[in-house]
């Protein structure tokens, strides 16, 4: 007779279960304390050969790659698109190997191999099914929108086709974890089989048969992510406890689940995702149990609270902050991701309307990501004030009021205060990689932005550490997508006053997908000698003085003065736009990231004391070392963002 099963008994532990637990933490710290053994190396150098894939592959910012076995050890392989593999595919791939070892998800590599061809050799008949059924959802989703992208999340894990700010903004909302497929997706996945299978799922024992031979398609559909992994096998185990007559509570899935995952991949022990997938489980079911009076929306928020505790130090320890409202975020966005997975489910498998309707719903679900993605984070002082504060009300009841305050005013102060600092009347060249990204403090409030980098997601990050909330005015300098790209988010994410621009004759899909984003914006084509008063600073318009030929000459060029001196913001101008603009300052902005385009000659006229390179990792020799000897003649000391990071200068 079955006793208990995966989802009747979300009970705190009993003390029958606590050996169970004992084990998998012994076992997961024996992973941890002896590491498992790297792999062999590899030389660097031209790869001819099969490979299997291990896990992936996923999408990166610079192309897909996934953890392949070669003959002799475990790469990092490099594909250009989506190669559509899964795991347990085999495929001949044709590269060049760099002989370097790293790692990737937690797993160590030999060799980083750049493909260069492919040819799918064979797979797993597990890996096709699952290949099929993941292809099934994605066609079934097309044409992607933004709600689509985020419901194939929801279903599958896939979010290729959510932006990766708007992958940034579910995470900084807490909601990421809708989009890391977990129990509830597994859950639902089942329920969706066992209403097609009819008659063949009545009975629990049938039912557990048609589970087993389910489960491990699903895992493949979500190509094995630890988080399925977790959900998939405690199903499992509960299953297969069923058929031979076996009861498990739920900690005991958990335990069993965790020792037989670490023991079979011992590298799933530093994987963030699993990590956070054991945590977060475990903290839902202490929250199911809370001795708490109330209705379901008291329940639901006490079992969030639980789970987002029990992940706490695991998201501060990776990712150095918490959402402050993540608890409030996720009670009402779950709703609608349960809504939107359900009908998304039995949309792809019948009526489009039902597709439609689920990505209404997800994209309320990013409304509130993006909404949620502005408010205050917990940095790591506040999570000590937070926490050094519940240990004193638990154990000195009597100081619980002043131990609140003083947690209260700490907390506050560490979540508020920006990471970083500008002081009023300066310029900050931010580190945003190979582009342009620059922040001006005028004081009293008042921010401005000149162009946004290759990065969105990083150029939301660095506008938070310095506690920009809105922006007066914003300049897209010109149209090439190191100065446009993350533009085109902040204008959708962040108050924006006013947008110049003057692009003209020349047109990219960005600027396009720019002014889209900005709709609603005050746009404006500046006139060379316009000025504007951004507190204590004067920006004005020198240029461009008339029309190029190039993109880079087209910039729009910014004088920025200050009390006590003045900073050339250069855009990417060449020589002809140069030739045209016989301007001097304390502080130069070098244009083009240093790179050989610029007229020694001017470089020398601009008598700058200080020139600052926005530059990053690069194939194109940036900054061209004359660049750097011309300005250094000329009395200017020269600093670059890939070595000094953020460079503030102040004007006043």
């Amino acid at each position: 007779m079955i006793k208990s099963s995966y989802l009747d008994h979300p009970a705190a532990p009993p003390r029958a279960t606590l050996p169970w637990l004992a084990a998998a933490a012994a076992v997961w710290l024996l992973v941890v304390v002896f590491d498992p053994v790297p792999p062999l190396p590899m030389p660097g150098g031209a790869f001819t050969g099969t490979v299997s894939v291990t896990q992936g592959p996923f999408e990166g910012r610079h192309g897909w790659w996934a953890l392949v076995e070669t003959s002799s050890s475990h790469a990092l392989a490099d594909f250009a698109n989506d190669p559509g593999l899964r795991p347990g595919s085999k495929t001949e791939i044709v590269g060049i190997s760099d002989g370097k070892p790293g790692v990737a998800r937690s797993r160590p590599y030999a060799a980083r191999i750049r493909v260069r061809s492919f040819e799918l050799a064979d797979g797993s008949v597990l890996s096709d099914v699952g290949g099929s059924v993941s292809g099934h959802v994605m066609r079934r989703l097309e044409p992607y929108g933004e709600g689509r992208g985020l419901l194939a999340g929801f279903l599958i894990g896939d979010v290729s086709h959510v932006s990766d700010s708007d992958v940034e903004a579910m995470r900084l909302s807490g909601l990421s974890h809708f989009v890391a497929v977990s129990g509830s997706n597994v859950a639902l996945f089942l329920l969706l089989v066992f209403v097609l299978s009819g008659p063949l799922a009545l009975g629990p024992k049938r039912r557990a048969v048609i589970g087993l031979l389910a489960i491990p398609v699903y895992a493949a559909a979500t190509r094995f992510e630890p988080s399925v992994m977790r959900a998939s096998l405690m199903a499992a185990v509960a299953f297969g406890g069923r058929l031979v007559g076996i009861g498990f509570d739920a900690w005991q899935l958990l335990s069993v689940t965790v020792v037989i995952l670490l023991v079979s991949d011992p590298y799933l022990a530093g994987d963030v995702g699993f990590q956070l997938s054991v945590a977060a489980t475990a903290g839902v079911l202490v929250g199911a149990k809370w001795p708490l009076t109330g209705g379901v929306v008291q329940r639901a928020l006490a079992v969030t609270v639980a789970a987002q505790l029990s992940v706490a130090p695991l998201l501060m320890a990776h990712f150095g902050t918490i959402p402050l409202l993540s608890p409030v975020l996720n009670l009402l966005a779950a709703p609608l991701v349960t809504a939107a997975t359900a009908m998304g489910a039995l949309g792809v498998a019948g009526p489009e309307i039902l597709i439609d309707l689920a990505s209404v719903s997800a994209g309320l679900v990013l409304a509130i990501a993006r909404m949620g993605s502005g408010f205050p984070q917990v940095g790591f002082l506040g999570g000590l004030a937070a926490g050094l504060a519940g240990l004193v009300i638990l154990r000195w009841r009597s100081l619980a009021p002043a131990a609140a305050l003083l947690a209260a005013v700490w907390f506050g102060w560490a979540t508020v205060v920006p990471a970083e600092t500008a002081p009023p009347g300066s310029v900050v060249v931010l580190d945003v990689g190979q582009g342009d990204a620059i922040l001006i403090n005028g004081g009293e409030g008042r921010w401005a932005l000149v162009d946004g980098g290759p990065d969105p997601v990083l150029l939301r990050s660095k506008l938070r550490s310095y506690g920009v909330a809105a922006l007066d005015i914003v300049v897209l300098t010109h149209i090439h997508a190191d100065h446009v790209l993350g533009l085109i988010d902040v204008v959708r994410t962040v108050p924006v006053g006013q947008i110049l621009m003057d692009t003209e004759p020349h047109q990219s899909e960005l600027v396009t997908e720019f002014l889209a984003a900005a709709d609603g914006v005050a746009v404006r084509v500046p006139s060379p000698g316009e000025s504007h008063q951004l507190g204590e600073l004067t920006l004005e318009i020198l240029g461009p003085l008339r029309r190029y030929a190039s993109p880079n000459d087209q910039s729009i060029v910014i004088e920025v003065r200050g009390v006590a001196r003045s900073m050339l913001l250069a855009g990417d101008i060449e020589t002809f736009a140069q030739a045209d603009l016989p301007a001097r300052a304390d502080v130069l902005k070098v244009p083009h990231q240093g790179a050989a385009t610029s007229d020694p000659a001017w470089l020398q006229r601009v008598g700058a004391e200080l020139a600052v390179i926005s530059v990053g990792p690069n194939q194109f020799g940036h900054p061209e070392p004359w660049v750097t000897e011309v300005l250094e003649e000329a009395g200017a000391e020269v600093v670059r963002t890939d070595e000094a990071g953020d460079v503030v200068v102040p004007l006043s």
